[in-house]
């Protein structure tokens, strides 16, 4: 009833009716869009109320790009010791989604390939580019060598992510330069059950070093492969065009603390 009431008074029909919901209408994706940032605009206001009274509440949207060299869950643990009333909601998206969305105040804080949105846009923590390794569970592969080469990837089954991503992209381009053709035995647009079939044995994953991957398990190891960077920059991105929230602005410092600590280190 409340989206005929919608419907009737902007003059517009809002969704596909048949015998059941079959979707929105163009007009309706397009109120929809606006909609969903009039809430974030809501959300974004309420907690920069709460921080005007030195409270540092409400929920931390981050958008990240899948399989970086990056492990968002230290930076986040250190934010939750610090501000124990904050939530945190990560999502995966590609570059122009996170930049988009930060753009548009529905993320406060992106992790990206710059090459990939304007970076006139935002102010930029840089980050470590991405290194790769071998992904495998010792429990299946028994693997010596403390460094790998691109060609060593041969013996060995592989998954990968679905073509058309951008890691999957990098991977075929540094498997044809090496003039060498991968076993690939498995694919999915999901990381999680890549990582499931590395631990049951099906393959082993080109897998980014420094993001935690091998952490998840006891049996899970990684062991480096030469020469194999992304080359793509990448780094954390915060709105540069006011009105910057509050949060983004206390948990974009926070970060950069972080990441220069970790330089330095």
């Amino acid at each position: 009833m409340r989206i005929r009431s919608l419907e009737e008074e902007l003059g517009l029909v809002l969704i596909v009716r048949g015998q059941r919901f079959e979707g929105f209408t163009p007009e309706g994706e397009r109120i929809l869009a606006w909609a969903r940032a009039l809430l974030a605009a809501h959300d974004g206001l309420q907690a920069e109320a709460a921080l005007c009274k030195g409270q540092v509440v409400g929920e931390l949207r981050l958008g990240m790009v899948p399989l970086a060299s990056v492990d968002p869950m230290i930076f986040i643990r250190l934010l939750t010791q610090k501000y124990p009333e904050l939530t945190y909601s990560l999502y995966s998206m590609s570059s122009a989604q996170i930049a988009d969305g930060v753009s548009r105040n529905q993320l406060e804080l992106g992790i990206c390939y710059l090459n990939s949105i304007d970076t006139s846009l935002f102010d930029i923590i840089q980050l470590p580019k991405t290194k790769m390794g071998l992904l495998h569970d010792t429990r299946h592969f028994q693997l010596t060598p403390e460094m790998l080469t691109w060609h060593d990837l041969t013996d060995f089954p592989l998954g990968f992510l679905t073509k058309g991503m951008h890691y999957r992209a990098h991977m075929e381009a540094s498997f044809k330069a090496a003039g060498i053709e991968p076993t690939a035995v498995f694919e999915s647009d999901s990381t999680f059950q890549i990582i499931q079939a590395v631990q049951s044995g099906v393959c082993c994953a080109v897998m980014p070093l420094n993001n935690g991957l091998e952490a998840l398990n006891s049996t899970f190891r990684i062991v480096p492969i030469a020469d194999a960077n992304i080359e793509a920059p990448i780094g954390l991105i915060m709105r540069r065009q006011k009105p910057v929230s509050s949060l983004a602005l206390r948990c974009f410092t926070d970060a950069q603390a972080i990441y220069h600590a970790d330089k330095e280190a």
